[in-house]
């Protein structure tokens, strides 16, 4: 008797948890569009913040490096000093032209909550990092979104040394390629010429963290479908990578 008390006793306790658990609601995600506009606010601000003008003077923070030789505007994108593949000084822009010595988003990302993240945008820390007046409420809230949802380990997904994408579907890839790619880029990937000469093909293999960013989020200022908006999954974008890797380079 005193034993099926005690399982009656586990058996309430268990079911009052679990109602609780039904009860409570799920913590609200982001809007893929507003993760999809700070990707790109991540990339180029300026061609995505309504009235913001490209910006002609070096960032402020700029001058505490000396590696990287990139002047203007360039100086004002996020993805040149933390990276395409979110990591900065530790990822594949640890050496070469834009080599900063600037840390990563990555960990920020992971460790810090979305509060932390725009007090930083707002130069709390250092006031020569404040994008405030820049992006607006709104550009500030997409970025720091984006930072906190939008941003993933690229390690798993590229590899460092080859550049190659892993566990690729090339072949599931040509068909996201095909259904959505295809009218703005060609079937070669040579109907857009970036900076007027390179091809799709180009670029997925010469940089595929910026490749797979923008499959991912879009061009800043340009009408590409963002992969997160149109409900592609981190494996669909790197499928589509790996086919885009397999268009002329030339």
């Amino acid at each position: 008797m005193k034993r099926f008390g005690f399982v009656l006793i586990v058996l309430l306790g268990l079911v009052g948890t679990l109602f609780l658990a039904a009860c409570q609601k799920e913590a609200p995600k982001a809007s893929p569009a507003s993760i999809a506009n700070g990707g790109q606010i991540y990339d180029k601000w300026w061609k995505v913040v309504q009235g913001a003008a490209e910006p002609k003077d070096n960032q402020a923070l700029w001058a505490l490096q000396t590696t990287n030789t990139r002047k203007g505007a360039d100086t004002w994108r996020c993805k040149e000093c933390h990276g395409w593949d979110y990591k900065g000084k530790d990822g594949a822009y640890a050496k070469g032209s834009h080599l900063t010595g600037f840390p990563g988003v990555y960990d920020a990302s992971l460790n810090k909550t979305k509060a932390q993240l725009l007090d930083a945008l707002k130069g709390k820390a250092d006031s020569r990092h404040n994008f405030a007046s820049l992006l607006g409420e709104a550009g500030l809230n997409d970025l720091a979104t984006f930072l906190k949802e939008g941003v993933i380990d690229e390690t798993k997904y590229i590899d460092l040394s080859t550049k190659k994408p892993i566990g690729a579907n090339v072949a599931h890839g040509k068909e996201l390629y095909s259904s959505t790619c295809v009218a703005c880029h060609g079937a070669d990937g040579k109907q857009i010429l970036f900076d007027g000469k390179d091809s799709l093909g180009f670029l997925a293999n010469d940089n595929p963290w910026e490749t797979l960013h923008k499959i991912r989020f879009g061009q800043p200022g340009a009408p590409m479908p963002a992969g997160v908006v149109t409900g592609w999954s981190i494996q669909d974008a790197v499928d589509v990578l790996g086919h885009a890797q397999t268009l002329p380079s030339k």
